[in-house]
């Protein structure tokens, strides 16, 4: 079965609010978006509202939807989020590894060690990869997967990924193997630690990164939104 207009429209804004195609500060216009992914007005219309809630993107009143900046305190948010969850999901995982998809998990080490060894190796296929490897680890835990991809995959995080270097990534596939190892020894305290290490190394790499910060206690985006002007804010 294929992808519905509505997922089509959301994937397409969120890409691009990923790739910096619709910046921090730019107001959304429908019709140059249905134009852009392919589809009606009303799926658009639908996406946005979805981000909106996502807190990607404001709606105001008689103007239209604006992307919203993120902060460094957002992304330490997100990686809060996750030492909770994955480290409580690892920990049931080797609990009950009669539920690993093993071969699966496996699969996803051997691609991204082949991308990675590749020239100029695609951020966005390995950090989709990533992003695979975390959510096949926990399939045994219907809720915890239903839950995780909130934390795994917003667009500032794609974004981020782009900042990884070389190095960063080495030692992270490098983790994700070591993870399978604890897991196939049983061993849920070394499996915990090398993820909550593994956690901590992708926060800590993206420090060099420059990120908005709010003011006045408002919301911060990286740039002031312009005046929308009939051009450019959603109908």
């Amino acid at each position: 079965m294929g992808r519905s207009a509505r997922d089509t429209a959301y994937e397409h804004l969120q890409r691009g609010i990923a790739d910096g195609e619709y910046p921090a500060g730019s107001w959304l216009r429908e019709e140059d978006i249905a134009v852009a992914a392919g589809v009606s007005r009303t799926p658009v219309r639908e996406a946005i509202q979805r981000l909106s809630a996502q807190g990607l993107v404001r709606i105001e009143r008689h103007r239209g939807a604006v992307v919203i900046g993120w902060t460094a305190s957002d992304l330490d948010n997100i990686y809060d989020l996750r030492l909770v969850l994955e480290c409580f999901g690892i920990r049931q995982t080797t609990e009950r590894k009669a539920l690993l998809d093993e071969d699966a998990l496996l699969a996803i080490c051997d691609e991204c060690d082949t991308l990675l060894a590749t020239e100029g190796p695609q951020a966005g296929q390995l950090g989709q990869l990533c992003i695979d490897f975390h959510l096949t680890l926990y399939r045994g835990n219907r809720q915890l997967v239903a839950m995780l991809p909130a934390t795994l995959d917003p667009p500032f995080v794609r974004e981020a990924f782009h900042h990884h270097t070389r190095a960063d990534l080495s030692r992270a596939f490098a983790q994700h193997r070591e993870i399978l190892e604890a897991i196939r020894l049983g061993d849920a305290d070394w499996a915990e630690g090398i993820m909550r290490a593994h956690l901590r190394a992708g926060r800590h790499s993206l420090t060099r990164m420059e990120w908005t910060r709010p003011e006045d206690g408002q919301s911060a985006s990286a740039a002031t939104p312009d005046e929308p002007g009939s051009d450019r804010a959603t109908a």
